[in-house]
C-alpha cells in the first residue's frame, strides 16, 4: 500500500483499536494530515506539519503513549533549539537521556544520528526508535541490577592434584 495524505480522523478510523489509540494518543493535539503506511507488522507515520514543526516518523516502539509523546516532543525541541550548547546529535542524546533517567529511573541510553546500525536488549516498556526530521533516536531502558561482589581470591582454596 503506497503513502497518501489523508486527514487525521480519516486514518484514526480505517486503524485497528490498538493502532487508533497510538495514533490518537501520540499526535491528538497536532493539526493537519498524516501520511500513513500499513504492513502485517508496523506503521510508519509521518506527520505533514509547517515548516517549523518537521516530519516525525515512528518506526518502532515498546512504550507507554505518554512516555512516547515527552520523547518525540522533547527530541523536536532539542533539535529545534538554537542552543550553543546543543548542536551535536551526541549533545541531543545526553540531553535525551539525562531527561528520562530523571524521570523514569536510570539506565536509559539514547543514540541519535543519521546512519547507525543495532542490536540491542531493553527492559519491557522502554524501547522507542523514532526520526524527527532526517535524524534518527533510538531511545531503550535496560536492567539495573546489583553488582554482586565475586568472592575474595585470597579465600578460595586452590586444590593442586
Amino acid at each position: 500500500m503506497g503513502k497518501q495524505p489523508v486527514k487525521m480522523r480519516a486514518v484514526v478510523y480505517a486503524l485497528s483499536p490498538f493502532q487508533q489509540k497510538i495514533m490518537s494518543g501520540l499526535w491528538k493535539d497536532l493539526p493537519t494530515k498524516i501520511t500513513h503506511k500499513i504492513s502485517e507488522n508496523w506503521i510508519s507515520s509521518t506527520l505533514l506539519l509547517t515548516p517549523l514543526v518537521g516530519t516525525y516518523t515512528l518506526r518502532s516502539a515498546d512504550m507507554p503513549l505518554a512516555m512516547q509523546e515527552r520523547a518525540i516532543r522533547r527530541a523536536r525541541a532539542l533539535v529545534d533549539a538554537n542552543n550553543p550548547g546543543i548542536t551535536k546529535p551526541t549533545q541531543v542524546a545526553m540531553c535525551l537521556k539525562k531527561e528520562f533517567d530523571a524521570l523514569y529511573g536510570p539506565a536509559w541510553h539514547c543514540i541519535v544520528g543519521k546512519s547507525f546500525g543495532s542490536f540491542v536488549t531493553h527492559a519491557g516498556g522502554g524501547f522507542l526508535y523514532f526520526s524527527v526530521d532526517k535524524l534518527c533516536f533510538l531511545l531503550f531502558k535496560t536492567e539495573v541490577r546489583p553488582l554482586v561482589k565475586p568472592p575474595s581470591l585470597h579465600r578460595l582454596k586452590i586444590n593442586n592434584a
